[in-house]
């Protein structure tokens, strides 16, 4: 079978009833490259172009915005229902694969009405199935303590992203934060006190992610670091400035820090355009993980 023209993909796509969008992912943005006149319907006129993942979050929030992300990053197929204007929707993400490509280079995303109830009852039931593979592969990729990635998770992520930001020459960022002081924490206040101050560090950091795409993970118990698809070193700077700023307004006591009164983190900042500045993933993090002490 001849390959389809693109222009008359185009037409099939715009002339769909249902919201069709088609999502690049060897673009570290994942943008949507075509969406038919049925996705403006839904709220969202200027999705073209743009960054799947914010598409996501200004429609339905960061929390889907985020499990959608994951959902390309894994390359799986799924469903997922979901509520927008008071209407329910079966919101279906398909991987597309490319002749001889390794892995999914697009996805189709489709927008079903599924306020008929039975559909949408058959929907529930295929979401709860997914939801509950992906706790089971959850329960070996996230860290205990936080609820975030763990480490080795982690590197699986940052290696994803790596091969797609090196096809496109783009720029990634890394960023690790060291609570201050926490071995005098925990020896203060114990063990389940430090867990639940680590906790309380992660959900703060967790909050203050500019998009749904980056990633935050726990590494060594008081390590957090965080991926961000990054365009300039300054910026991701100043996204350092204000989680570490974050974590300070907690307020969380600790009277044996060296940095004041209260539980702070300290953090560093690496930056590199992926294929170029580094050999591979793994060497730009161990060279963040290997570099001197951060800002206070």
């Amino acid at each position: 079978m001849k390959s389809i023209n693109k222009n008359i993909l185009e037409q099939v796509i715009d002339s769909a009833a249902l919201p069709t969008m088609i999502v690049r992912l060897d673009d570290t943005d994942w943008p949507v490259v075509l969406a038919n006149p049925a996705v403006a319907e839904l709220g969202c006129e200027d999705a073209l172009r743009q960054p799947f993942a914010n598409v996501v979050e200004s429609l339905l929030g960061r929390e889907l915005a985020i499990e959608v992300s994951e959902i390309l990053r894994s390359g799986q197929e799924a469903g997922l229902p979901v509520e927008l204007a008071g209407k329910e929707f079966l919101l279906t993400l398909k991987p597309l694969k490319l002749p001889k490509a390794a892995g999914a280079g697009f996805y189709v995303v489709f927008w079903r009405n599924a306020s008929g109830g039975a559909g949408l009852a058959g929907a529930d039931a295929a979401h709860a199935l997914s939801k509950a593979k992906r706790r089971i592969r959850d329960l070996t990729r996230d860290d205990p303590v936080t609820g975030l990635l763990n480490g080795a998770a982690f590197r699986e992520v940052l290696e994803h992203d790596w091969a797609v930001a090196s096809r496109a020459r783009s720029q990634l960022a890394l960023v690790l934060f060291t609570l201050d002081d926490f071995d005098a924490y925990l020896h203060v206040f114990g063990r389940h006190a430090s867990d639940s101050c680590l906790r309380r560090v992660a959900r703060a950091v967790r909050r203050c992610l500019r998009r749904a795409s980056d990633v935050v993970a726990s590494l060594d118990a008081g390590q957090i670091v965080v991926l961000s698809h990054a365009s300039d070193e300054s910026g991701v700077e100043a996204f350092a400035a204000t989680i570490a700023g974050a974590v300070r307004n907690l307020g969380l006591h600790h009277p044996r820090s060296s940095s004041g009164r209260f539980v702070t983190v300290s953090y560093r900042v690496a930056a590199a355009t992926a294929g170029l500045d580094c050999d591979s993933a793994s060497a730009f993090l161990d060279r963040l993980l290997g570099a001197g002490s951060g800002q206070p």
